[in-house]
Order: C-alpha cells, then structure tokens, then sequence
C-alpha cells in the first residue's frame, strides 16, 4: 500500500468512525444529518490535521523528547 493510499484508508475510516459517532448521538438534523462520505472523509481529513498540528505544537514545547512515542511517529 503507498503513503497516499493508506491516507485515503485512514481518513476513510476516520470518516466512518465520525459518522457512527455523530449517529450514536441522535437527535441529527439537517444539515448534519445530510452528511455524506465526502463531507465526513473532509472531517476526517482536517480532524487528523488539526491533530498532527497540536501534537507537533505540543512536542516543540516539550523540545521533542526522543523516548516519545508520538515524536517517533510523526518524524518517522
């Protein structure tokens, strides 16, 4: 699998795992409730965004300690 499929995999998932969630909630009105893949894969893709950006902010602060296990993940 390349980068740029196991991407599309994770944030599809990441979209399906939002949707359950947002199902699992109830009461969903419109325009919630119109939601389709596309809209919740666009979620996806900027909730995992947003997450790599505060990780990596939070990691800076802390002057990228090398034991931790999200510092390994995102400089690979």
């Amino acid at each position: 699998m390349t980068p740029d499929e196991w991407q599309a995999h994770v944030t599809r998932e990441a979209a399906l795992e939002i949707g359950r969630w947002l199902e699992a909630r109830g009461r969903l009105h419109a325009p919630i409730a119109s939601l389709g893949l596309g809209d919740l894969e666009a979620m996806a893709s900027n909730a995992i965004s947003r997450w790599i950006v505060l990780q990596s902010e939070k990691l800076q602060r802390a002057g990228w300690p090398p034991e931790d296990p999200i510092a390994t993940f995102l400089l690979g």
